[in-house]
């Protein structure tokens, strides 16, 4: 039975493209901004979209990996973690979305066929120092995707009450 390991993936897939309870998907809210926006912060202290779709892309590259080796590789201090914006723009937008887009397909397609009994096992997280259930990673991905999206929300309202 993998029930729990569905509504997770449901729960993933209706932020990004649904229709969830806390209004707009990353799906709308993109769509919302030019693409030569993506790269410019509202506020010196906030972070442009493009780092915030960097950002989440790495996390959830590092939790592929967590489920596929039992571990992970990657720390919160990693440059990684918030790569520069003139490493972002050499990448550029088209490819930043195409790999943020394919990470979440990535993702579901790794964890479609496991059984329930998959989210008590344990992984070791290098960011938090010892070993966890694979529950907590997935979990704390729907929290970070949610909490982020509200982040890029308000990013992409600031930049465009700018034009």
């Amino acid at each position: 039975m993998n029930y729990r390991i569905q509504t997770l993936i449901r729960q993933m897939k209706e932020i990004q493209l649904g229709k969830p309870w806390v209004g707009p998907t990353y799906e709308q809210t993109l769509d919302k901004i030019d693409a030569s926006q993506v790269f410019r912060r509202p506020l010196d202290n906030l972070h442009s979209v493009a780092e915030i779709i960097s950002h989440l892309t790495f996390w959830r590259m590092e939790t592929l990996l967590k489920i596929k080796y039992g571990t992970g590789s990657k720390t919160d201090d990693c440059e990684e973690n918030w790569l520069p914006t003139d490493k972002l723009q050499a990448l550029g937008w088209k490819k930043l979305k195409s790999d943020y887009d394919r990470s979440l397909t990535l993702l579901i397609e790794l964890l479609q066929d496991k059984e329930d009994d998959f989210l008590a096992r344990e992984y070791y997280d290098p960011d938090f120092g010892g070993l966890f259930p694979y529950e907590f990673v997935l979990t704390g991905m729907v929290h970070h995707d949610i909490y982020h999206l509200g982040q890029l929300r308000l990013i992409v309202k600031l930049l465009n009450a700018k034009e």
